[in-house]
């Protein structure tokens, strides 16, 4: 696969740390022969990105705050000063108040509702919106990632997964808007795994357990099957799919109860 992404360029933005499943994204991405320019939020990101960036050939890093209008035009202005077309936006970006994920929906407060829906989910489509100046002469692929959480209730997972359906229902709609740009959106899903935006969800331990004892391969996803999933929908190999939500779980998603042996 060496070279099946040479000549194409994009951004990846929300790589936290070399665990990240944005960091599996963007290494697979690098080496397939793409070129990355990466965003992060904040001078500890920063830090923490940067010899990762470097060690995949990349200088172009932009300080981007999502909810901030004024930072996703400068950030994109940045990238378009040096790339004046891109082919790909890789978006991992999600929060919410981890102390809201614990117990019931029922208490989830207005402000943390808002705020994970607009980081989570919203601020997809404002990065659409800036990224499709530079897609539409030659088209192009939007990528977001999302989570099981939004089509079925997991404990602790709670206003995120209303934030992951949104970001669903999204990722279809922009992919009808996009599509006769030659603009593909898709989502990809990965089953649970041990990143640092998973510690925060409560009991990731035992859901990490728990899925890689009971799904069909017997195994959670991996950051090599997630960026690999998402080098086929950056290729021209991806030029008919768009609207998808791909499932890169072991297959955990086709269960309807436990293993035998686990009941």
């Amino acid at each position: 696969m060496s070279e099946l992404l040479k000549g194409k360029r994009g951004l990846v933005m929300g790589v936290a740390n070399d665990r990240s499943i944005a960091w599996g994204i963007a290494r697979a991405l690098h080496e397939a022969g793409a070129e990355l320019a990466f965003t992060y939020q904040g001078e500890a990101f920063g830090k923490r990105l940067q010899p990762l960036a470097e060690s995949v050939g990349s200088d172009l890093m932009v300080d981007v705050d999502v909810t901030d209008d004024a930072s996703l035009d400068a950030g994109f202005e940045t990238l378009a000063a040096r790339w004046p077309t891109i082919d790909f936006v890789v978006h991992a970006i999600a929060f919410s108040d981890k102390s809201e994920l614990t117990g019931r929906i029922l208490n989830t407060s207005r402000s943390n509702f808002r705020n994970s829906l607009d980081i989570s989910c919203y601020s997809f489509i404002e990065v659409a919106r800036r990224a499709h100046p530079l897609m539409v002469e030659n088209g192009g692929t939007l990528l977001t990632l999302t989570y099981d959480g939004s089509q079925r209730v997991f404990p602790n997972y709670n206003v995120m997964g209303v934030a992951k359906a949104a970001l669903e229902s999204t990722t279809r709609y922009l992919a009808n808007d996009l599509g006769p740009e030659g603009i593909r959106v898709n989502a990809i899903s990965p089953g649970p795994m041990k990143t640092l935006a998973g510690a925060a969800i409560g009991g990731a331990r035992k859901t990490y357990k728990f899925t890689e004892q009971n799904t069909p391969l017997r195994s959670n996803a991996t950051l090599e099957a997630v960026g690999g999933t998402a080098v086929y929908l950056v290729s021209d190999a991806g030029a008919c799919t768009t609207g998808e939500i791909i499932r890169v779980d072991g297959g955990y998603h086709v269960l309807g109860m436990p293993q035998y042996d686990n009941l």
